[in-house]
């Protein structure tokens, strides 16, 4: 940690040097605030959304459709946090005449949450209320194997809660 205007900071966790807008696979973990369980339950080792988690996997799908270089894979909802795997393919995103900005990581995550935010908000009447922690985990995979033992953690996520190390 270092000091800046008196106060503590957290150094980056990013891949120094990293373009987080370039071709890849990334696994991405986003928590509620304080971990706060309110995106639904696990039953029976399976994810039972609620309102704001249905809320949530429809900003998520929805994603690609603002973002054309953007690819969503393995997917969950768990009570307080989620699990997705984004994939950049710039080589989709049409150029035409004009030129095209690609977007990254953080666009995404960030619409995510600015997304889901707003629509928890407005079915809970609850204006301005902060869902999300501010930070997220990224990681970059790098190959075929990794690719699909993240998958199969994704999909068994659920089944696994009672030992999660996010559970609050």
């Amino acid at each position: 940690m270092t000091l800046y205007r008196n106060k503590y900071r957290v150094e980056t966790t990013r891949l120094l040097n990293w373009d987080y807008t370039s071709d890849g696979r990334y696994f991405i973990t986003i928590c509620t605030k304080k971990r706060e369980p309110f995106l639904g339950k696990i039953e029976k080792g399976a994810m039972i959304l609620n309102e704001c988690g249905r809320i949530v996997e429809q900003c998520w799908f929805d994603l690609e459709n603002h973002y054309h270089n953007l690819k969503l894979d393995a997917f969950v909802i768990m009570p307080n946090h989620i699990h997705g795997i984004m994939i950049i393919d710039n080589s989709i995103v049409e150029t035409g005449f004009k030129p095209v900005s690609t977007h990254g990581i953080f666009e995404f995550v960030r619409a995510l949450k600015t997304f889901s935010s707003r629509r928890m908000n407005e079915f809970e009447n609850t204006p301005g209320k902060t869902r999300w922690q501010m930070r997220f985990y990224d990681h970059i995979i790098r190959d075929e194997l990794e690719f699909i033992r993240i998958q199969q953690y994704i999909r068994n996520n659920p089944a696994t809660w009672e030992n999660d190390s996010l559970k609050s």
